[in-house]
């Protein structure tokens, strides 16, 4: 399996780079690998695609914060978009070929493709992003979790199948772009002719106007409604991550592309563990004689129950660490511990018979404050921990 390239790198732009330095960046790549200069080339149209992919990604503020903070991981969440491999060549045409439209990108290969092809504008507008928030318990963070929600929002119009016309019938060509969605405009230059394609402002690109608007949507080719949606948590995630299921968002009006649904995650507080990170850290409170004894006893984990033991003698502060007990990366094989502190509980309420009995031990050399210097203060502690 190919690793993904950095979305940066496939733009060749710095992490800083502007929405317009993005844009004209995007365009000129996919210019190089455009299929109509790289006709049969099978690496060209690779690149074309993961250009538009990384385009598709960057030119999103929303998407572009969740990459620049996750990396490529952060998308799992995206199901049917560029990355699950949904959108094809005509698909980017649809979303992305308004970039070729008005400027030389005509001349060169006049005008964009023929026959109401990958070259012209989608129909219909874009539907709108959603966002919704989820809370996940730690166990659900731990190992993934599948989450079915309703989302009330714009779906498609079922009677005339999100084109906003009463039937098939219902469309003549429009007169002004003759059904191309564009309109090409031949000037003349010291270069010699050069040709320029712009928008259509009749039919807004689509190359069909509507003759009988649909009954039940208005001619929007959508109505509000709700949907269930499936979604899959990659494990490891964190609070304030936000994942992508693209095509999920509101429906686009007269066919146009669905929005996506951002997914915002939100952590439900664990009532005796708490996150670090990657680590879990929990706090163990015990008596004073299991301290001085010893003793077996049993802590929560984010998988369940595990037990552990207390060696005779152990010094309140003292932290034990169970290796791998932790969250796993959303971004790697890594996987965090957790960190159980020590906690020797002081009695406050003694009787006098109780009172008596700890007055005489204190009386005792055993009993009198004796660290060995070998042990390692607190700020030594927390250090070791995240080193």
């Amino acid at each position: 399996m190919s690793t993904k390239r950095d979305y940066y790198e496939v733009l060749v732009v710095s992490k800083t780079a502007s929405q317009d330095e993005i844009k004209k960046a995007y365009r000129k790549v996919a210019m190089q690998y455009h299929p109509d200069r790289n006709p049969n080339n099978k690496e060209a149209e690779e690149k074309f695609k993961e250009a538009a992919e990384a385009y598709e990604v960057l030119s999103d503020p929303d998407k572009r914060a969740q990459y620049d903070r996750f990396g490529h991981a952060g998308m799992n969440g995206n199901r049917g978009g560029f990355g699950g491999g949904g959108m094809n060549m005509d698909d980017i045409f649809s979303n992305f070929g308004d970039i070729f439209g008005d400027d030389i990108f005509g001349s060169f290969f006049g005008g964009g493709r023929q026959g109401g092809g990958p070259g012209r504008r989608g129909r219909g507008t874009r539907g709108s992003n959603l966002r919704v928030k989820i809370k996940l318990t730690y166990e659900e963070i731990a190992k993934g979790a599948n989450k079915k929600i309703k989302v009330k929002k714009y779906v498609s119009c079922q009677h005339c199948g999100g084109l906003g016309a009463k039937d098939k019938n219902s469309f003549q060509t429009c007169n002004t772009c003759g059904g191309s969605g564009q309109v090409r405009k031949v000037t003349s230059t010291f270069l010699g002719q050069m040709q320029t394609v712009t928008t259509c402002p009749n039919c807004h690109g689509e190359g069909q106007i509507i003759t009988s608007k649909c009954n039940h949507c208005k001619g929007e080719g959508r109505m509000y409604g709700e949907e269930t949606v499936s979604i899959d948590i990659p494990a490891g995630v964190a609070e304030g991550m936000q994942l992508s299921m693209s095509g999920k968002g509101n429906a686009g009006e007269r066919g146009g592309a669905p929005g996506d649904l951002l997914i915002l995650i939100e952590e439900e507080p664990h009532p005796e563990l708490q996150r670090d990170g990657l680590n879990v850290a929990y706090d163990l409170h015990i008596s004073f004689p299991d301290a001085v004894f010893g003793t077996s006893v049993e802590v929560p984990t984010i998988d369940g129950k595990a037990k552990i033991k207390i060696p005779a003698g152990t010094q309140s502060g003292k932290i034990f660490r169970l290796k791998g007990k932790g969250f796993p990366s959303v971004n790697s094989y890594d996987r965090g511990d957790q960190l159980i502190q020590v906690n020797v509980w002081t009695p406050q309420n003694l009787t006098s018979e109780e009172k008596d009995m700890i007055d005489k031990l204190n009386a005792s050399e055993n009993f009198k404050p004796n660290p060995e210097k070998s042990e390692k203060g607190f700020f030594e502690k927390v250090r070791d921990i995240f080193s």
